[in-house]
């Protein structure tokens, strides 16, 4: 159940963010949802093969090419996903730096307080 709230939280991010930033664009909720799907398996399957073939880069940006791993899991998202559009890296940048912060925002709501 929690999976399923997740999703639909990060499918609300980037509708929001759809419409905040004009260089990135989606068509309807049920592609924000199917972007959000996509977008977690790429984080799950593409990202940490991306992060060990840049280690040294990433080792000698100080883990500031992390960033751009990000961005470009964005720009592949948008070649898989139709009616998922961003313009540009450095949209793509932005909108993962923002999705990231509004999902870890959301996603506060979802922890549950455990008494010791």
């Amino acid at each position: 159940m929690k999976l399923i709230i997740r999703i639909l939280l990060s499918a609300l991010a980037v509708v929001i963010l759809a419409n905040i930033l004009p260089g990135v664009g989606v068509d309807s909720y049920t592609t924000a949802i199917i972007v959000a799907i996509v977008l977690g398996l790429l984080n799950f399957i593409v990202k940490p093969v991306l992060i060990i073939l840049t280690l040294p880069i990433t080792i000698l940006t100080l883990g500031l090419f992390l960033l751009i791993i990000n961005a470009l899991i964005i720009l592949l998202a948008d070649r898989f996903v139709s009616g998922f559009t961003v313009d540009t890296i450095w949209w793509a940048l932005l909108f993962s730096l923002l999705l990231t912060f509004l999902e870890s925002l959301f996603f506060s709501f979802l922890k549950e307080d455990k008494i010791s």
